[in-house]
């Protein structure tokens, strides 16, 4: 499957992620690529990397950085939804699926709100 493909299945993805990045910054918002960041540095006063959402060759990968840094975010999150998870902190997609995307954006929301409150002093 090309790239081109996946343009709606990554526009959904982007805008579930882009509903909850109020008081973040958007570093990149171009095609094939949304990646946001926080207002504020980390502890050591790097970046600080929220997530976002790219268009690879055979998959939309989805990338929430709270779910690594406190993995208790990810202890109500739907079984279909931890399959689709690659590494500790990023979700691959295909195609869309409504049930799951809507347990994501619950997710998403949680990890924004635990964003905003941690990232300031959380080490990872």
């Amino acid at each position: 499957m090309a790239e081109k493909d996946f343009g709606t299945l990554y526009e959904k993805l982007k805008n579930t992620m882009s509903k909850h990045t109020a008081g973040l910054i958007v570093k990149h918002d171009e095609p094939g690529l949304y990646y946001v960041i926080g207002p504020a540095p980390d502890y050591r006063g790097n970046e600080a990397y929220f997530g976002g959402v790219q268009i690879k060759k055979n998959y939309i990968s989805y990338h929430l950085m709270p779910v690594y840094m406190d993995p208790s975010l990810l202890e109500n999150i739907p079984e279909n939804l931890k399959k689709h998870m690659q590494g500790k902190s990023c979700f691959n997609f295909k195609k869309e699926d409504p049930a799951l995307f809507q347990a994501l954006e619950q997710l998403t929301a949680q990890c924004a709100a635990w964003f905003k409150e941690n990232i300031e002093t959380w080490k990872y």
